[in-house]
């Protein structure tokens, strides 16, 4: 099943006195900030509303006054706190394209429908995705090539990988 609010960024410090808050943008493109007008705090497993504006972003930083926050104070409050969007405010994706919080926890699987692990993780350190697996083996990476991974299905929350590629990429921890 799809998650209903998607994971976009995080609160790093308050920015200045009048209660703004430096937030690291985990969505794809940092700008989407400037328009969103409702994000969400989860606490436990409930998804709150606050009202946003964002000022700008820059260098990679989106500065955005949350409802509630009138001095550093009150942003200090929430240092480290994730924030959400619903997806129906989401960026739109492309064809052929997925978030990455809809790939967590995929099964997956070889050609024969054999599960080989459950996706964990996906790092973003350079021009290429690594997939880090939850396998019986141990913890597995492997980059993620439409070679090695030809199908992903994520309503039934299924990666098909191919066998003999994924044996030539993948690396274990051990």
């Amino acid at each position: 099943m799809l998650q209903h609010y998607l994971m976009i960024g995080e609160i790093l410090r308050p920015q200045g006195v009048h209660g703004e808050a430096k937030i690291r943008p985990y969505a794809q493109n940092p700008e989407d900030f400037l328009s969103w007008k409702t994000l969400y705090l989860k606490t436990g497993d409930t998804y709150a509303p606050v009202g946003a504006k964002c000022s700008r972003v820059h260098d990679g930083f989106a500065y955005v006054t949350l409802e509630g926050c009138a001095s550093p104070d009150d942003v200090e409050k929430l240092r480290g706190r994730e924030l959400w969007i619903d997806r129906a405010h989401a960026a739109g994706l492309a064809e052929g394209e997925v978030y990455i919080s809809d790939l967590i926890g995929c099964a997956l699987v070889d050609e024969r429908g054999e599960k080989l692990g459950t996706l964990r993780d996906v790092l973003q350190n350079g021009p290429t995705d690594i997939y880090v697996f939850d396998t019986p083996r141990g913890e597995m990476m492997a980059p993620a090539l439409r070679a090695a991974f030809p199908e992903t299905d994520v309503e039934r929350q299924i990666i098909t990988a191919d066998s003999e590629r994924l044996a030539e990429i993948a690396v274990y921890a051990d």
